[in-house]
């Protein structure tokens, strides 16, 4: 996996003032962990926002900082609830000789001939599990091929996912993470006819409501 590396700077401004780092193209965010006192940072928002929309809560990137580098995970991505811009970030450092936990997501591939075949139902469960490795071991994503659930009632679960030896898997293993089902039967239902009295007259209720967003 290719290493990732953002190039930040120490950030002065704190507080309501960081909006005008946004409107200069620079995207806030805090460098934090066990090891050293949380910093103030900034990055360049066109690059963050072209590199870490890819970057996975699992994946281990760098931060240089005044030509010091810190390893990181992707800790929070604030986002504007309208654009979807990133509005801030949150790195955590770890230290690469010491075990950490990370949530590593799972992503399915392929075609399953029991849907194609037998029209079965696709149900997913977990969508991503929590593992325990050095840092220099995590991954940031398990790749499943489903293309072996050539029967109704056929499954995947945490203990059938190809994890790397290095990694320890903390989540149950009978944890399930797709299944293959039956269709459902159609169902056929009658609709009684109602019968409205001439006089009455139906009433029609218009309801509405107004959201107002502060920006």
């Amino acid at each position: 996996m290719e290493e990732v590396v953002l190039k930040a700077e120490d950030r002065k401004v704190l507080g309501k003032q960081v909006r005008a780092l946004r409107r200069a193209g620079l995207l806030p965010a805090i460098l934090y962990g066990h090891y050293i006192k949380p910093i103030a940072i900034s990055l360049n928002h066109r690059e963050a926002s072209r590199i870490l929309p890819r970057v996975s809560s699992s994946q281990l990137i760098q931060i240089e900082v005044e030509g010091e580098h810190y390893p990181v995970l992707v800790r929070e991505k604030q986002r504007h609830p309208i654009t979807g811009s990133l509005l801030h970030i949150d790195f955590q450092t770890v230290s690469m000789t010491e075990k950490l936990r990370a949530m590593v997501r799972i992503e399915l591939t392929g075609e399953a001939p029991a849907v194609k075949n037998y029209n079965g139902v696709l149900v997913t469960g977990q969508e991503e599990i929590e593992v325990e490795c050095l840092p220099g071991d995590l991954i940031n994503r398990i790749v499943v091929d489903i293309s072996i659930l050539t029967d109704i009632g056929n499954a995947i679960h945490v203990s059938d996912l190809p994890i790397p030896p290095k990694i320890h898997v903390l989540t149950e293993a009978d944890e399930l993470v797709v299944l293959v089902t039956a269709p459902a039967a159609e169902e056929k239902f009658e609709v009684a006819e109602v019968v409205v009295p001439a006089a009455a007259e139906p009433e029609v209720v218009e309801r509405g409501k107004k959201e107002e967003e502060e920006f």
